[in-house]
């Protein structure tokens, strides 16, 4: 072969191109080198694969060494010079070595190719060190096999790390996390004030000791929840993984480690007599934690071990070179997804030792968060028996997709696998798609910290005001402090204590609710915000659905079998293969056969249509280690499909690239020969294959699909249409199959045109769809309709219904395809019966994306259905136009999302619409969208711990949200906000006494009551009565489930507003200036008179307006309102230096008390009597 054949250009790194290679190799040498491995199944090699990964449309379009049609040898073509422009830009090409920005791929002459072959010297060194010079800037990265030490270094470590702090950073953090808020910083501030003689007011216990507890238990909170972080981080990060080392250069040792394995066992007699000759102990293997691996590592892999990197598949040890994982961590979906080894280093025949000691590099392009999507090349080049590489041989070049990779976080499902490790800890597609979680806070607390603010310019106003009307005379700026402190309590600390404690009730009474059982409250901060929902945001499978998929009908025109007549098709089933048998063995047709016929022929067809069933899918049986056989598919309702022919008699019992073989009712085999496959796409809609029966030779092309393509492909008839609304309503995925039989001569034709479309350079993909389109899918037998159902979690109708009702907008993100989420968000009851379902998809242009929001904007009463990729336009060109017509929309379902997109949507509809958000998920997929929301519940599933670890509230189905919400979310909400304000309350009303107490004896900053009488006052004298309103209820449950509309009252927040905050204000203003001023009119001599009539009086006050907010009593109530009395009347005997027994047991303290509670307290009750009269609460209507 001449030098001018090879282009050398193509491993150096100054002409590699980012997207791949271009190699032109000659196409005899090319055959000949391949003839070794099996030709049938290289054959297979585009159908069956490339299923595993839609986006390979995209990224197999550039590079070679693979094969696109069916035919016995690969064809080779160069890139076209367009197409990489637009991958790379004009600018880089150039930059690249390509002055002209024309196409390396045609060698222009001897010269050239002369002037690239010097090149090839040194070329792995100058690989290697342009990869250890390059920038991180630029983060794709060339790595050979067995990289050194330098390289490995530049990439970040393996390591899982989800804690928030460290050592150094826990005090500093936390404090700053809970003194940004003004409330708390107020008291710290008063707090310390104390320590200054002159502002010293009563005990300094008294303000240090309530912030003191308060951050003791936030910090204790903190650290546990951050040690249970660490010690997940750490068990991540130790799981042990086996990785190949290469055996020592010089030392001919036979000995094994006790941990080196092989995974496969290789006859090759080439390399036994070269074992016998050189002793080789074979690939040796190293046990390593996960997070001491690195880029450029070979990782083996066994059955259901965890992906722990970003890594290029290899070796499987399936000889065809696929393997299975499970994603459900990373896009939420359960079904098992093919992936497909090189082929360079899967047929490598001296097992992983050779692809240990491989001669070659691997070309990935920069991390992106893009799971669907990768870019990146291998280049091995063959080495002789000696294993030296020869300087002039012709280096294997092949062109890496999504569907060569395994994603760190996915299970390997079956079997077992070699991987090359590209991409480590942060850069991983895992982690990019995760964010951090940010320490969430309730709306409540921000609307009450905005309170303090106010309460705080009151009580400076307040106390300028008493020192101006004083002449600002003396130390005036030290009175004003003094006054301040003095009306601390106007923002009592006991508030956030209150407040705390309330949340600790709320949690414990959601985890023992028996109608919720298992639901854990792992945020306790947040459990009012379950009370303020507006959007909830939720994914679809395992969320809303079980993932499991049955199918329920089968329909053929003119008849059809329901879930409840399966038996019938069995039945038929069974007479048809019966009597197909017996005529194949040469028995004549008697009368009775004769009278049968027509039975016979719905048997006959019955039988064609379950055939193309068991027939027309991508299904791999997989045989368990105990025997039994699961079914694996990329799709869960094509595994619905083979359950169910195999539970009417036709089991798939054997499948591989080339064939499948069935089981009849009679227990005889049926073999296919599979030659051709078409997989389905999101575009096309449809799969399709060409099978050969073995025994006659007939060829039958089978295909099914959406109704939507298929109609106009089957021939003409009355039925499709109308069956397919009927079952779509009723929530069923429906698929269309016919067949079409194809004479050898017809095929053959096809086969040819094929084979010439499969090799164009130019418009490859439309040229085949083209040649199978006109020779295939024209006049098919319409053969039968089937419906599968996708099975709903518990009364998720139900509670779908009722959170719509209750005014919260519904929001369903999920990485499903388009199909699939509209017949979930019908069979849901997401979108309401008739409603017109408006779907959005492919948007390429700003002009189609404004057509579309203007179409929106005129028809607001719609559901949306949009893709990943039309929304992410959406959001980069009309961010704004586009939430703010959504947000209105009554339902929106996104399918294709990433899991980054749900989390940017969660955050958006936050900015944006100020609401609160509640996303709801049960996969690691969903993890990044429950920590953006301002309340995540999880759900524990199928796919794991994941989401409900790192949610705010964990249940175990999605039902449960509507108690969460109508029921304990609206309880907490409304009662914390009425405790709140009754704090306020009890703090606003003895700092109005003090101050009326201050102007009247001029203007002096002393304080009214000392000592005990403030302590008592703010804990042994109301607190229990006040926290009681913690456990107060305005309807009961049933109700608050009945009438969801009570909830969309609530969301309003007019529970705790400022019109709500300044009616207390007036309330105290005027209780506070009451009892005041009446103790002074019915002052006697003493000064002590005054304290002890007006403290009373205070007491017995707030007593009497705990008693006039409740709403419905409870028995804790009634004993804490009878017991704090008790306390109060005892402590007056212990406190004879505030209170004059003698005076206290008098009938005069007793009727001057009563006058003055009287006066503050009776318009306070005639007021709320005339209210539930004229404007009575939505509540109170109910009863």
């Amino acid at each position: 072969m001449s030098n001018s054949d090879i282009p050398l250009h193509t491993i150096s790194p100054s002409s590699r191109s980012r997207a791949a290679y271009t190699p032109l190799v000659d196409r005899h040498n090319s055959i000949s080198q391949r003839d070794d491995r099996t030709p049938e199944r290289t054959n297979m090699h585009t159908g069956a694969l490339r299923s595993g990964a839609a986006a390979r449309t995209t990224t197999r379009g550039f590079g070679s060494g693979r094969l696109k049609g069916k035919g016995k040898q690969r064809e080779q073509y160069a890139d076209e010079s367009d197409e990489e422009a637009t991958l790379l830009g004009h600018a880089e090409r150039s930059a690249d070595g390509d002055p002209d920005g024309e196409d390396d791929g045609d060698i222009g002459g001897e010269g050239q190719s002369s002037t690239r072959l010097r090149r090839l010297e040194g070329s792995q060194i100058s690989k290697r060190s342009s990869t250890l010079s390059r920038g991180r800037q630029d983060e794709s990265r060339t790595i050979p096999f067995r990289p050194p030490e330098k390289l490995q270094s530049c990439f970040p470590p393996n390591i899982v790390r989800n804690q928030k702090y460290n050592i150094f950073t826990f005090f500093p953090v936390v404090l700053y996390e809970q003194f940004k808020f003004f409330f708390n910083l107020y008291f710290l501030l008063v707090a310390l004030s104390q320590f200054i003689p002159a502002l010293k007011i009563g005990f300094i216990i008294t303000y240090v000791a309530p912030l003191a507890f308060v951050l003791c238990v936030t910090m204790g909170k903190e650290a546990y929840d951050d040690y249970k972080r660490n010690l997940r981080d750490r068990e991540a990060n130790s799981q042990k993984y086996l990785i190949l080392v290469p055996p020592p250069s010089h030392k001919r040792t036979s000995v094994h480690s006790s941990e080196s394995a092989t995974l496969f066992d290789v006859a090759d007699p080439e390399l036994q007599e070269q074992s016998h000759s050189q002793p080789d102990p074979g690939p040796h293997t190293r046990s390593v934690p996960s997070s001491s691996l690195r880029v450029g590592d070979l990782v083996l892999l066994e059955k259901n071990d965890r992906v722990p990197a970003d890594m290029i598949l290899l070796r499987t040890s399936d000889p065809s070179g696929t393997c299975f994982i499970r994603t459900d961590q990373l896009d939420g979906e359960t079904d098992w997804k093919a992936r497909v080894a090189i082929t360079v280093t899967q047929g490598l025949k001296g097992g992983e030792r050779e692809v240990m000691m491989l001669d070659g590099e691997i070309y990935a392009d920069a991390p992106i968060k893009d799971i669907h999507n990768f870019v990146g090349t291998i280049t091995a080049r063959s080495a002789s028996k000696s294993g030296h590489t020869h300087e002039n041989s012709s280096p294997a070049v092949e062109s890496l997709a999504a569907e060569n990779m395994l994603w760190a976080n996915t299970v390997l499902a079956a079997g077992s696998a070699v991987g090359f490790v590209v991409y480590t800890g942060s850069e991983t597609r895992a982690v990019m798609n995760t964010s951090h979680p940010g320490t969430k806070v309730g709306l409540l607390d921000l609307e009450i910290n905005r309170l303090a603010k106010i309460l705080c310019a009151v009580t400076f106003a307040l106390s300028v005001v008493l020192v101006a009307l004083n002449g600002f005379r003396g130390l005036w700026y030290i009175y004003v402090f003094r006054f301040l402190i003095l009306f601390s309590s106007i923002i009592p600390i006991s508030l956030r204590v209150n407040l705390d404690m309330g949340k600790t009730v709320y949690a414990q009474q959601i985890m023992s609710d028996s109608d919720i059982p298992g639901t854990i409250v792992r945020t306790s901060t947040l459990p009012e915000e379950l009370g303020r929902i507006e959007y909830l945001l939720s994914d679809k499978t395992g969320t809303l659905t079980q993932n499991e998929m049955e199918m329920k009908k089968l329909h053929m025109g003119t008849i059809s079998y329901g879930y409840d007549s399966m038996d019938e098709v069995a039945h038929q089933l069974a007479m048809a293969f019966g009597v197909e048998h017996g005529t194949r063995s040469g028995s004549i047709a008697t009368g009775v056969q004769l009278a049968t016929r027509g039975r016979r022929d719905m048997s006959s067809r019955l039988r064609d249509v379950v055939l193309s069933l068991a027939l027309c899918h991508n299904v791999t049986p997989v045989t368990n280690d105990d025997g039994t056989i699961t079914y694996q598919a990329s799709s869960p309702d094509e595994v619905a499909i083979v359950k169910w022919t195999e539970s009417v008699g036709l089991t798939l019992t054997a499948r591989d690239r080339t064939s499948i073989t069935l089981q009849t009712p009679t227990g005889s085999s049926l073999d296919y020969d599979i030659l051709e496959l078409f997989p389905f796409t999101s575009e096309s809609k449809r799969m399709s294959i060409v099978v050969r029966e073995a025994h006659n030779g007939d060829i039958l092309f089978l295909q099914k699909g959406a109704d939507v393509v298929m109609a106009r492909i089957v021939q003409k008839n009355d039925w499709l249409e109308e069956e397919t609304g009927n079952m779509a309503r009723e929530g069923l995925r429906t698929l269309v199959v016919g067949r079409k039989r194809l004479t050898a001569q017809h095929y053959a034709a096809f086969k040819q045109q094929h084979h010439e479309a499969s090799v164009k350079t130019e418009g490859r993909n439309e040229a085949m769809a083209a040649v199978v389109s006109e020779y295939l899918e024209r006049d098919l037998e319409l053969l039968g309709l089937t419906g599968v159902e996708d099975k709903l979690q518990d009364d998720v109708k139900s509670s779908l219904e009722l959170l719509r009702n209750a005014g919260i907008k519904i929001w369903m993100l999920t990485g499903d395809k388009i199909e699939t989420a509209r017949c979930i968000a019908i069979s849901t009851k997401l979108v309401a019966r008739n409603q017109y379902i408006h779907e959005v998809a492919k948007l390429k242009t700003s002009d189609q994306v404004r057509d579309e929001l203007e179409f929106l904007q005129s028809k607001l009463d719609c559901c949306l259905v949009i893709d990943g990729e039309s929304l992410q336009l959406c959001l980069n060109l009309y961010k704004n136009e586009f939430i703010e017509i959504t947000t209105k929309l009554s339902a929106v379902v996104a399918c294709r999302c990433s899991p980054t997109q749900k989390a940017d949507v969660a955050r958006l509809i936050r900015h944006y619409t100020k609401k609160r958000v509640c996303c709801i998920g049960d996969g690691g997929n969903d993890v990044s969208m429950i920590q953006a929301a301002d309340v995540g519940v999880g759900i524990v599933g199928k796919e794991g711990k994941q989401a409900s670890l790192a949610a705010d509230f964990s249940v175990t189905q999605f039902s449960y949200l509507t108690k969460l919400l109508m029921w304990h979310g609206r309880n907490s909400y409304r009662r914390s906000a009425k405790l709140a304000q009754f704090v306020i309350h009890r703090g606003l009303i003895i700092s109005v006494m003090q101050a009326v107490f201050s102007a009247i004896f001029y203007f002096a900053p002393i304080a009214l009551y000392q000592g005990w009488l403030m302590i008592g006052y703010a804990t042994i004298y109301t607190m229990a009565p006040v926290f009681s309103l913690v456990l107060d209820t305005d309807v009961n449950e049933d109700l608050a489930l009945i009438y969801p509309e009570l909830y969309k009252e609530l969301t309003k927040g007019r529970a705790l507003s400022y019109k709500t905050f300044f009616q207390w204000l007036m309330i105290s203003v005027y209780q506070g200036a009451a009892i005041m001023l009446m103790s002074l009119v019915l002052f006697e001599t003493e000064f002590l008179n005054i304290v002890s009539i007006s403290f009373t009086s205070l007491v017995l006050n707030e007593l009497i307006m705990v008693a006039l907010e409740i709403t419905t009593w409870h028995t804790y109530m009634v004993i804490s309102e009878v017991v704090t009395l008790f306390f109060y009347v005892i402590s007056i005997a212990f406190l004879p230096e505030y209170f004059d027994l003698e005076f206290v047991v008098s009938t005069r303290f007793a009727w001057k008390v009563a006058v003055i509670v009287a006066i503050s307290a009776l318009p306070l009750y005639v007021i709320k009597l005339i209210r539930s009269r004229i404007a009575p609460a939505a509540s109170s209507k109910l009863l």
